[in-house]
């Protein structure tokens, strides 16, 4: 395969960074554009990164820095809203045996090993920039930028997220729908007992749950139905998510207590999307949020995404022609594993919100977990 086939990657998230690094570890000159201009590299409190995760991110070649920044453990806990410890369930190593079952750490740390991994391929990056046009022909796409300057590709990557903008323009019109649930996240101090992730079901929310993201931090967070953006001042945000907090027992008083800043509150949607039938319009191709999203019920949006760039670059380097059907192979490969998560993880809180006491969450979990220490 030629070294001189050129990629530019829309979006510098997880899926993005990850295919901009595997694709000039092969010798493609790869661009990456970002509409931020900081490269969202202080937004966002923490992230529970699963095996299959992790077997991504070593690589990319930075699974020791993951190691050293996060909280690595291997089970979860299921309590009463008032703290008591009902039951504790290994987790499923879908990463494989020689890597642990999780590892929580704060998402801008991730963001910054994974900037500091691309920026040391030699990839092509400007931030503050979208792609305003994307031409299409049989050999490649011509886009024209917001700053107004053009390039020519052989290929364009849309990893631009849940509102994708590359999605529109190529096409395809599915959109993100709501699940009926929002969560309310948190940056905190890890209270010493805090070894794991627990989460407690009923109480005023549908989940109330924590996960150590390092030595001193956690990331807690709330879920409850969701409620008009508007209705919500975010200078009332802090309180708000302590409101809910405050009925939890066990580690979340001293949780609470830190909960002051508003600013420091993230109040988002669930969302689900999954882009059927195919992922690409000619030679622009869709991975991560852009082509699907679930809601954090399996903790499973960035592997997946990850996963969704590891595939890709495979594929794109595997000498092959980079043709329809090379890129249909890329869609079946990841639908059938796609699929299934954001189904179950859309079924897990369909059923919270439907109030529906004998549902097999935990036999639901364990299926789809077990699914996902095959490779993708």
């Amino acid at each position: 395969m030629s070294t001189a086939r050129t990629v530019l990657v829309i979006g510098g998230g997880a899926a993005g960074n990850a295919v901009t690094i595997l694709l000039r570890r092969a010798g493609l000159a790869v661009d990456l554009i970002e509409a931020k201009d900081d490269w969202n590299a202080t937004a966002g409190s923490g992230i529970t990164l699963q095996g299959n995760a992790l077997r991504v991110l070593r690589e990319l070649g930075v699974w020791d820095q993951v190691k050293a920044s996060g909280f690595g453990f291997g089970s979860v806990g299921i309590t009463a809203p008032d703290g008591t410890v009902l039951h504790v369930a290994r987790d499923i190593r879908t990463g494989g045996d020689d890597l642990p079952a999780t590892v929580g750490m704060q998402r801008p740390q991730l963001q910054r090993l994974l900037i500091d991994a691309v920026r040391a391929t030699g990839a092509g990056v400007r931030l503050g920039i979208r792609a305003e046009s994307l031409d299409t022909d049989d050999t490649g796409v011509t886009v024209r930028f917001t700053d107004g300057t053009e390039g020519r590709y052989d290929l364009v990557i849309g990893a631009d997220g849940l509102g994708s903008a590359t999605r529109a323009a190529i096409g395809i019109t599915d959109k993100p729908e709501p699940t009926g649930m929002a969560i309310w996240r948190v940056a905190a101090p890890r209270p010493a007992g805090v070894t794991r992730t627990d989460l407690a079901y009923g109480g005023p929310a549908y989940i109330a749950g924590y996960c150590p993201t390092s030595d001193t931090t956690l990331y807690a967070y709330v879920v409850e139905a969701n409620r008009d953006r508007a209705s919500i001042p975010p200078e009332t945000y802090a309180e708000e998510m302590r409101r809910l907090a405050s009925a939890y027992g066990g580690c979340w008083p001293e949780i609470t207590a830190h909960i002051t800043d508003p600013e420091q509150v993230n109040y988002t949607w669930f969302d689900r999307l999954l882009v059927e039938g195919s992922w690409h319009r000619g030679r622009t191709v869709l991975v991560g949020d852009a082509a699907h999203c679930c809601p954090p019920t399996l903790a499973q949006g960035a592997a997946l995404s990850l996963e969704d760039a590891w595939v890709l670059a495979q594929l794109l380097t595997s000498g092959e022609p980079w043709d329809d059907a090379l890129f249909q192979t890329y869609y079946e490969r990841r639908i059938a594993r796609v699929r299934p998560v954001v189904e179950a993880s859309v079924q897990i809180g369909q059923w919270q919100l439907d109030g529906v006491r004998d549902a097999d969450v935990p036999g639901l979990m364990g299926r789809t977990m077990t699914m996902l220490r095959e490779l993708p």
